[in-house]
């Protein structure tokens, strides 16, 4: 029997919330437009998505509210995508299920670091400060690079990802 390609059949939050998230390369998406990636040029240089996939990604993110498109240029049409308050609202799940993933591999070396700006603690698994007991809008957290990232990159946003920067800064890659 063929796997379907959506969750109709389900009566349950989080297969509605995969009918949006669920597809492979959208969580990376979100995920890289929290680091402030927001050109198209850019997503394709950093997670290597073929182009027709990382299309219907944006534009499948567009549809549901999770980014905004908005033009940059007009000759030639060009777009940045933004994350909406929706899309924002994903931190605690993208923040959880990378330390998920980075406990799933014993020895792993952590990648990314993320702290709040307002005192330096490192943000709990699910966004929240321990310090300060509540929860950090990303727009107050600096991410910082850690061991386990590559040191020399091949892609410009790579290399730029390197330097500590807070959440939902426009990425400058020096790339147009």
């Amino acid at each position: 029997m063929a796997l379907g390609k959506d969750y109709a059949t389900q009566q349950c939050s989080i297969a509605r919330a995969l009918e949006v998230v669920g597809e492979r390369w959208t969580l990376l998406v979100v995920r890289d437009a929290f680091y402030g990636v927001r050109r198209y040029n850019d997503f394709l240089l950093h997670l290597g998505a073929p182009r027709a996939v990382l299309a219907a990604r944006l534009q499948a993110l567009v549809e549901a509210g999770v980014l905004d498109r908005h033009r940059y240029q007009e000759a030639p049409p060009r777009d940045e995508y933004l994350l909406t308050e929706r899309g924002i609202a994903l931190w605690p799940v993208l923040r959880s299920l990378g330390l998920w993933g980075r406990e799933a591999q014993p020895g792993a070396v952590p990648m990314r670091h993320f702290h709040h700006v307002d005192c330096g603690t490192e943000v709990g698994p699910y966004g929240e400060c321990p310090a300060c007991r509540i929860p950090v809008h990303p727009a107050d957290i600096e991410m910082r690079p850690g061991a386990g990232l590559d040191p020399d990159p091949a892609d410009p946003v790579g290399r730029a990802l390197l330097a500590p920067r807070r959440l939902l800064v426009p990425l400058e890659t020096g790339r147009v």
